[in-house]
């Protein structure tokens, strides 16, 4: 079994980084298959996520985003990959400011 630790400090408002998360959760829900929920907590909100051979949950706090997730067997396999992808993730929406799936969902032609 494999473990992700991840932080990412930001400049977001506490509104911007929730959205941010939300946008997170529907797309590993629509692509990864993942099971989300949502639920404040004293310092932001923590989104709880799962599948089968992963399960995990993203805090989002005014100063940072934290992840942690459990891997299992299979999915420890690909810990390199899955760990670039969520940085990548990250990274592109805390340079730009905004979230980067607002393009994907442009280009789906979806409804939000």
């Amino acid at each position: 079994m494999a473990n992700l630790h991840m932080v990412r400090e930001h400049g977001l408002s506490l509104t911007a980084a929730r959205k941010a998360a939300h946008g997170w959760a529907q797309l590993v829900q629509d692509k990864l298959d993942m099971t989300c929920t949502s639920e404040p907590d004293k310092e932001g909100e923590r989104i709880s996520f799962s599948r089968t051979g992963v399960t995990g949950t993203l805090r989002v706090t005014q100063e940072r985003f934290e992840l942690d997730a459990k891997l299992g067997l299979m999915l420890g396999a690909f810990k390199g990959r899955i760990e670039s992808e969520i940085t990548k993730y990250l990274d592109e929406m805390l340079a730009s400011g905004q979230d980067p799936l607002a393009k994907l969902a442009g280009k789906k032609g979806r409804a939000s």
